[in-house]
């Protein structure tokens, strides 16, 4: 079975792109080309780069290290949410054996 697909223009920096992609993922491309433009206008509008291809490369480079630092917190998130499930499944044995043996 065949895939629908869109064409999509998107404007980056003021010159468009049209960008074709799975009909079901537009949404998340518009989104992200929004994101990209609005990360270039930043970078642009501080001065301190110039050149489009320069400007690019900053822009991939921050959105990269916002992505590594996320995952980072995200690994952190999962270690200490691991670590409190294994201390309340201690707590509910531990409950669960006395319980049984108050029945007993």
């Amino acid at each position: 079975m065949s895939e629908m697909y869109a064409h999509v223009n998107v404007k980056i920096l003021d010159k468009e792109y049209q960008i074709s992609c799975k009909a079901n993922e537009k949404a998340a491309l518009l989104d992200s080309a929004d994101l990209l433009n609005s990360k270039m206008l930043e970078i642009r509008n501080s001065g301190k780069v110039t050149g489009l291809d320069r400007i690019a490369v900053m822009a991939a480079l921050n959105m990269a290290n916002e992505l590594i630092t996320a995952q980072g917190h995200g690994e952190h998130l999962e270690t200490d949410v691991a670590g409190r499930l294994q201390a309340m499944r201690e707590r509910v044995e531990s409950a669960l054996q006395f319980g049984q043996q108050l029945e007993i």
